[in-house]
């Protein structure tokens, strides 16, 4: 048993192509080693850091035994030319074929020999072949070669069974020895082995797994954030991020001046985290310090590296301190007209425009929220005046955020800071959502005129493609309404929407908005109701029963649903539904029959009839009674008791009569029956248990 490992060594590669790349060229040699029958017993893994990348296989068989096998060859009625070049092709004679009988007729066929083949051989003749699969995102060429590669490939290490595996890479050729500092190429070391290369670099500081190294700066963090009595909350993404900017990973403690904590806290942290890829801290009672921990890529033997993080961090403070005195002053109520300068987009005007149509979309939905209506028309004009700032020029991910913080400033009350802040929520399936009733109003009438705008203007998503968002902002109204438990007629606000685009003579191409959104929307609504686990059959039995305008009616309908539908009361109202359903279905099918939704009492010949005639009364009364305050256990419940009532009359009374009149009117009980059951969801489109 052998080892092969092959360490790829290039300047920086960037986090975003290591994972992929490392993950894909492992895959490559996984395949390759299944389609050469190349047998190993330990395992096969890939690792890499900003500079290497590697592929490990372990305990590799030194021999390949290729079995005979018969390669089939050209038809025997083909031309001669055919034959000829099957036996070129292959390197054989004539006298080595023989013809066979298939299915498809008769052939020629040729029988290769069982033979060995060395691993290493096999090896050297294909891997540049399986370096050349790796597509990178983004590559580039430099000086007269012609490799594609994320950064420039300086040097291939290749060894399997403690023996250098030969062969050319490009310009390239392979060698058992590797960089060992990045900074000083003439620096290099041979290595025999993986162990010896890995216990090498760990000595040096260097972890090549990047899950121990990521392991390591996790705990590395936390014991240092600990020993200066701060709090750390470790954004997991981030801990990847830097886990693939470094290899030799050293936590430095740096610190701001105090001065900069009086401006908005999500500047320091964007500026912390996006910007400079910085871990943030907090004290004891959740406030943001002036500390931050930097994940650096050596030791700092003499403190450069973290004055130098510190003066970086500092001199964009500095820019954004400047920014927000100047900022927070300027009157948002004077600014608004300021928007008629920023288109919004081609064919849908200007933000000014925008927040019009939001004032108005905004004025209906307070009607029904009963919250001011003056308020919300405020409230939608000074929302979007933040993306005039010169704040959120430089940190456009707080847009909304910082007009939450302009409008502070300037004393507006706090559901207007709130709603500012917020209308932009949800951003996605796990993002905070507004809960307050004017940050409800203004986010669902910004995401509202977004997709009308959209749609009206043909600008849709695609099977692949979303480059305006709008699944997202299709999502986030869905969760504002659910989430909330609140319900809006959604197609007559879709039909508002375009009428204030029309009023500010914005002509859509698409005629089919309402139609088209609406079915998006419902989609949207599939999406996550999926996402929330609920069955399929039951997603399906929800949406064929209700339309748009009762969006938060099927989410909960179809939860309860989910809940009971594998225990004894959906068992019950299952088996219930299903045996009249079915029953009524062959009937139906089979005789000329049509239900008119009328019974007569006096055509009961049993004690059975009546009693399922006085059950399904009761049901449809319930259903009558609860109007928008149905509780929907207690409705499973009710349908679940039905059970006994169903089952004796299934038991004791012949549906199939010889009396059609009496036939028929069983049939109409047990429609009634069904569609009364119905009021819940569409149980047909339920599986049967």
């Amino acid at each position: 048993m052998s080892e092969f490992f092959i360490e790829l060594f290039s300047e920086e590669i960037p986090v975003n192509l290591q994972k992929n790349t490392r993950e894909v060229l492992l895959q490559n040699f996984q395949n390759f080693f299944e389609k050469e029958n190349i047998s190993f017993f330990g395992k096969s893994c890939s690792f890499s850091t900003p500079n290497r990348l590697l592929i490990l296989f372990d305990r590799v068989n030194k021999e390949v035994v290729q079995k005979a096998e018969e390669i089939r060859g050209p038809n025997t009625n083909a031309p001669d030319t055919a034959l000829e070049g099957f036996l070129r092709s292959n390197k054989i004679e004539k006298k080595e074929i023989f013809k066979k009988k298939t299915d498809k007729g008769e052939f020629y066929f040729y029988k290769t020999l069982e033979k060995k083949i060395n691993t290493i051989d096999l090896l050297e003749k294909n891997i540049p072949q399986i370096l050349d699969k790796i597509s990178w995102k983004k590559s580039m060429k430099w000086g007269d070669f012609d490799l594609n590669w994320a950064r420039p490939l300086k040097s291939i290490l290749a060894i399997f069974d403690n023996k250098t595996l030969e062969f050319n890479y490009h310009h390239l050729k392979s060698c058992n020895s590797t960089y060992i500092d990045k900074e000083f190429e003439n620096k290099k070391k041979i290595f025999k082995n993986f162990k010896s290369y890995k216990d090498y670099f760990k000595k040096s500081g260097i972890i090549i797994d990047q899950n121990l190294r990521k392991q390591f700066i996790e705990k590395m963090l936390e014991k240092n954030a600990k020993r200066k009595n701060l709090v750390l909350e470790i954004d997991k993404k981030l801990l990847d991020v830097v886990t693939n900017l470094v290899e030799q990973p050293n936590i430095l403690i740096c610190k701001f001046d105090s001065k900069f904590l009086n401006i908005p806290k999500e500047i320091l942290i964007i500026t912390m985290k996006h910007h400079q890829k910085y871990f943030h801290t907090l004290d004891n009672k959740g406030n943001i310090t002036n500390q931050f921990l930097v994940v650096a890529n050596k030791k700092d033997v003499k403190g450069f590296i973290k004055s130098g993080n510190e003066r970086v961090v500092e001199a964009r403070l500095s820019d954004a301190q400047f920014f927000w005195k100047k900022n927070k002053s300027q009157n948002l109520v004077k600014q608004i007209t300021k928007l008629k300068m920023m288109n919004y987009f081609k064919g849908l005007g200007s933000y000014f425009d925008k927040v019009q149509r939001m004032r108005k979309l905004g004025g209906i939905i307070s009607d029904e929220l009963l919250i001011s209506k003056e308020k919300i028309e405020l409230l939608s004009s000074i929302c979007k005046v933040d993306l005039m700032s010169d704040l959120v020029g430089e940190f456009p991910e707080l847009q909304g955020v910082l007009g939450g913080y302009f409008a502070e400033a300037q004393g507006f009350d706090k559901d207007i800071i709130l709603a500012i802040k917020e209308h932009y929520l949800p951003v996605g399936l796990d993002s905070n959502i507004p809960k307050k009733p004017f940050s409800i109003a203004l986010a669902l009438s910004d995401k509202l005129d977004t997709l009308v705008g959209f749609f009206g203007t043909n600008h849709k998503p695609t099977s692949s493609k979303d480059p305006y968002a709008l699944r997202r902002a299709a999502l986030g109204l869905i969760r504002l309404l659910v989430e909330n438990n609140k319900e809006f007629k959604i197609k007559d606000l879709i039909n508002y929407s375009i009428t204030l685009y029309e009023e500010q003579s914005f002509k859509f191409i698409n005629k089919s908005v309402q139609k088209e959104l609406t079915e998006f929307l419902m989609d949207r609504l599939k999406y996550y109701m999926r996402e929330k686990n609920i069955r399929s059959d039951i997603i399906d039995a929800s949406l064929n029963s209700f339309d748009i305008n009762q969006i938060t009616k099927i989410y909960k309908k179809s939860i309860v649903l989910n809940k009971f539908i594998n225990k004894e009361i959906g068992n019950n109202i299952i088996l219930s539904y299903k045996r009249a359903s079915n029953i009524l279905e062959y009937e139906l099918n089979n005789k000329e029959l049509e239900i008119s939704n009328s019974i007569d009492p006096v055509l009961f010949k049993s004690e059975y009839e009546k009693n399922l005639y006085k059950k399904i009364h009761v049901l449809r009364k319930y259903f009558t009674s609860i109007n928008r305050d149905e509780n929907y256990e207690l409705t499973l419940e009710n349908l679940a008791e039905s059970k006994k009532v169903i089952f004796e009359f299934f038991d004791n009374v012949k549906v199939n009569d010889e009396d059609k009149a009496i036939q028929k009117n069983r049939l109409e009980l047990l429609h009634m029956l069904c569609r009364t059951f119905d009021n819940y969801v569409v149980f047909s489109s339920i599986e049967s248990l």
